[in-house]
């Protein structure tokens, strides 16, 4: 099925150049002269080789056909993160490898997608957002007037990210798992 490279998401095999490809990094670019495009960091699903590909806003790209299973990611067993079969209740085992900018955005219970390509696992689609805890970020100073900017702050997986002034530690924030971005307290 053909999508426009802007509907891509992070965790989406495409195929392109006659390989099957997984999207691990995606970034959008309006840049003051010509037309925006999406820049795509991908990993070759046999070879694991890595390819960065430039896509302007009229390209199309081949969303491979797989077969996608609802999942609850459980826990971390240590170099492995196991998952359970919605339906079946079956666990499976992935790698660290095969999720690497996704681990920040897991917690126990949380419901995943898992792509399958002839039965083997090949990607792991997180939902478009999700509510993390923060465990460290500044105090704001009673009197302090609301920056344009943010804080860093640290969420409960580790995840660092850029919140408003007024989150305090220890309140809930949506998170978007796409761009890494605040969306809102929770």
């Amino acid at each position: 099925m053909k999508i426009s490279a802007f509907e891509a998401r992070v965790g989406n095999l495409i195929e392109h150049q006659g390989k099957l490809w997984k999207v691990y990094k995606k970034n959008h670019v309006k840049p003051g002269k010509g037309g925006a495009f999406v820049q795509m960091e991908m990993k070759c699903v046999s070879d694991g080789t890595k390819l960065n590909e430039r896509f302007r806003s009229e390209d199309k790209v081949e969303k491979a056909h797989v077969e996608t299973r609802k999942m609850q990611y459980l826990y971390a067993e240590g170099e492995n993160y196991i998952f359970m079969d919605n339906e079946s209740f079956e666990q499976l085992n992935l790698p660290v490898d095969e999720l690497e900018d996704q681990i920040p955005f897991l917690l126990p219970n949380t419901d995943v997608q898992i792509n399958f390509h002839n039965e083997s696992p090949i990607g792991v689609e997180l939902p478009t957002s999700v509510v993390l805890e923060v465990t460290e970020t500044e105090v704001m100073v009673k009197g302090q007037t609301v920056a344009s900017g943010g804080k860093p702050a640290v969420l409960e997986t580790g995840l660092k990210i850029s919140v408003p002034q007024f989150v305090n530690v220890g309140e809930k924030v949506k998170v978007n798992t796409e761009t890494r971005e605040y969306i809102e307290r929770a």
